[in-house]
Formats: structure tokens, sequence, C-alpha cells
């Protein structure tokens, strides 16, 4: 049996490009359809300090899931929000109920988890935004000072505590193994 392949005329996509484009391989357009649960993570982190802007905790934790055998997650870096920020037009700006949606689970990335800070926080807004979506939501932290009942409060599956880049990587690799 022969198969017929014709090449693209010059300027148009590949049918490759064609086929990822189409609105099949969107994990919205898989879930609408019963067709499966995504297979991607969503890493939603502030910066871990001077030395760790929000991108790189989020590449690295990224780095872990990828190494762990997850495909590439989402990836949302969060500015370190002062006080006074409006939390929901933040979260609205980035697009991250419908970034959510699509994940399979929420990892949402804070240099420091307290009682005390967490109201109004946009770990606080992630966290519940989860619990309400039905979607698991896990921690990543340099200093975990919640007790169990905070934690449970804010429905986390888990928290995990990470202060370097390779630290963060391995809990990367972590949370693939869980999810």
């Amino acid at each position: 049996m022969r198969s017929r392949t014709r090449n693209a005329p010059a300027g148009s996509p590949s049918r490759a490009t064609a086929r990822a484009t189409q609105p099949s391989a969107s994990p919205r357009w898989r879930a609408a359809r019963g067709v499966g649960i995504s297979q991607t993570a969503l890493v939603a982190c502030h910066p871990f300090g001077p030395r760790l802007p929000a991108e790189s905790v989020a590449h690295a934790i990224a780095c872990g899931l990828r190494d762990g055998g997850l495909l590439a997650p989402g990836i949302c870096p969060l500015p370190g929000a002062a006080a006074g920020d409006d939390v929901r037009e933040l979260l609205d700006a980035l697009d991250f109920d419908a970034r959510m949606r699509d994940a399979r689970a929420v990892i949402v990335g804070a240099e420091q988890l307290r009682e005390r800070t967490l109201a109004g926080s946009v770990t606080f807004e992630i966290a519940t935004r989860a619990r309400q979506r039905g979607v698991p939501a896990y921690a990543v932290t340099r200093a975990n000072e919640l007790d169990l009942f905070d934690a449970r409060m804010l429905d986390l599956q888990l928290i995990l505590q990470a202060g370097t880049r390779k630290a963060l990587v391995s809990v990367g690799v972590e949370l693939a193994r869980l999810l």
C-alpha cells in the first residue's frame, strides 16, 4: 500500500503545522468534548527574592515537571504584589481562569506562606479559584509558616519547600510523580 503525500505550497504552513493549530489540539477543545483530562499543569509563581525572579522560579519548577515526565506546563509569572493591588484585576489581565481550566493542576509558588499575610493575596485568590473549579492546587514556597488548619482552608493538596533553583527543579520532579 502506497501513501500519497503532497508538499504544501510555498508560503503556506505545512500539514503538521496546520494539524497542530487546529482546535482539536487545544486542551479546552478536548475537555469540552470529554476527550480526556489535560496532561499539563499551570505554574503561577511570585519571585522568591531578588536572586530568584518569578520567571526563574516558574521555569525551574517547569523543568522539574518535564524531567519527571509531564508535558511542558503553562507558565504564569506573577509580579510581587504590593499592598492595595487589585488581585482579581491582575488575574483577569493574565487570563488566569481560562488557563487554569485548561490545566490538570495549578502549582502556585510564593516566597512565604503566612496566615497573617494570606488574606487578600494572589496566592489565596488562586487557591480559592482552583478549589471552586475543582482543579487541584499545590504550593511551593521558600518558607511555610501555615499550620495544618490554614493549609486545609486553602485546600492545598501539598505544600513543598524549596529555596534554590536546584531545589525547585527537584520539587517539580516530585510534583510530576503526584500528577
